[in-house]
């Protein structure tokens, strides 16, 4: 029965996110509050080769950081002493032309990874483990099928790196969102870490899933065909800024991440330019009484190479890592690193809405886990649409 029910429910959730763009395609260690975690407005000031809003410029010089030497590729100086740690602290002005279709295709994957003492911590409040699900390839164009669906790159001190995200509505901005919902380890690293830099969403990456023969040679186009989107602000959870580790740790709870992105080139907002958004589900709801969820991502580690989307498709349990923090959902699914801050969706009333994110999975790769999104959730969203949605 359990099967029967699945599938029909995988059935409905496939028809909802099957979004069509209607836009042209275009072309192409330091502590944080407990207030949700944001970066500062800036206006715009014309830098030469970067453009370096002036709210950025005036942060990078109180760190002793020369604007122009950023823009020079200064960013790539790691001092974990100077690693810029605290919400205020987030910077990342376009340099046009840095993510070129090779270096997207070098970046590695934003690898979660718990071991199996961690995995099996707290059963008590844990459901049991579910069975792997095979992850099946998104249909191609991804524009007509999972249109929201998106590639983050970011530079990390190891080199580029890749997770996954999604296009959210913005409700104090409709029809005109720039938000972006993907997992706070894809912006910081956390604990020990600070903001990581160079920070993109490419919404439809691949559009039409070639291989990594067919795209040889790609240009930008074929590559990201609605253009590169930086994120000028960016939010995650103090608990992840915070307790956030290399496997999750305390802050995998709340391993959640909102982006205001502005485009490369053009004007037009985000959704208009996808042609689609999903809504947020903020209700929380518990694993039993969710339904199917299903999950949508890049995978990048072995066996997968980070060129095309994957989905994987079943009904949550519960997952806890320590008695004293709140449960995830857990679902059955193969997908590797390079996933990571995917959305997941259920379909409510006959929409589908964002409900989670992935965020840690096993050794193996027999499974996911992803925040449920609550008040605090909720609060950081609305934070980041009421202050710089509207920019």
């Amino acid at each position: 029965m359990r099967s029967t029910r699945t599938r029909l429910a995988a059935t409905a959730l496939l028809a909802a996110v099957a979004l069509t763009a209607t836009a042209c395609s275009g072309s192409g260690d330091d502590k944080a509050s407990d207030k949700p975690s944001t970066s500062q407005a800036a206006d715009i000031a014309d830098q030469g080769k970067a453009e370096i809003p002036r709210g950025v410029a005036d942060r990078l010089k109180e760190h002793g950081i020369d604007v122009d030497a950023w823009a020079d590729g200064g960013w790539q100086d790691w001092d974990k002493d100077k690693w810029l740690s605290e919400a205020k602290d987030f910077v990342n002005p376009v340099i046009e032309g840095l993510w070129r279709p090779d270096r997207m295709r070098s970046a590695k994957e934003a690898d979660k990874t718990v071991s199996t003492k961690d995995a099996s911590a707290d059963q008590g409040i844990s459901d049991p483990e579910p069975a792997p699900v095979e992850a099946t390839a998104e249909k191609t164009p991804y524009h007509q099928n999972a249109a929201p669906v998106g590639k983050v790159f970011f530079d990390s001190p190891d080199g580029p790196a890749v997770c996954s995200g999604t296009v959210i509505k913005d409700v104090n901005h409709p029809g005109k969102s720039n938000l972006v919902w993907t997992a706070g380890h894809c912006v910081h690293a956390g604990g020990a870490g600070g903001w990581y830099r160079n920070i993109v969403f490419v919404p439809a990456y691949n559009d039409l899933g070639k291989s990594e023969a067919q795209l040889a040679g790609a240009n930008a186009t074929e590559i990201a065909p609605y253009g590169n989107w930086w994120a000028d602000w960016a939010s995650t959870s103090g608990e992840w800024i915070q307790g956030g580790s290399a496997t999750g740790g305390a802050g995998a709870a709340y391993d959640y991440s909102v982006l205001h992105v502005k485009p490369e080139q053009g004007t037009k907002s985000l959704e208009e330019t996808v042609g689609a958004a999903l809504e947020v589900d903020f209700s929380a709801p518990s694993a039993t009484e969710s339904g199917t969820m299903g999950a949508w991502g890049y995978p990048a580690a072995p066996p997968y190479n980070g060129l095309q989307m994957f989905k994987c498709l079943d009904r949550p349990g519960r997952f806890s890592l320590a008695p004293t923090l709140p449960t995830m959902y857990r679902i059955g699914c193969t997908m590797t690193g390079g996933s990571s801050g995917g959305g997941w969706f259920r379909v409510v009333d006959g929409e589908t809405m964002l409900v989670s994110n992935t965020s840690i999975g096993p050794e193996d790769n027999t499974w996911l886990a992803g925040p449920q999104l609550g008040k605090s959730a909720e609060a950081l969203y609305q934070d980041m649409s009421k202050t710089y949605g509207g920019q």
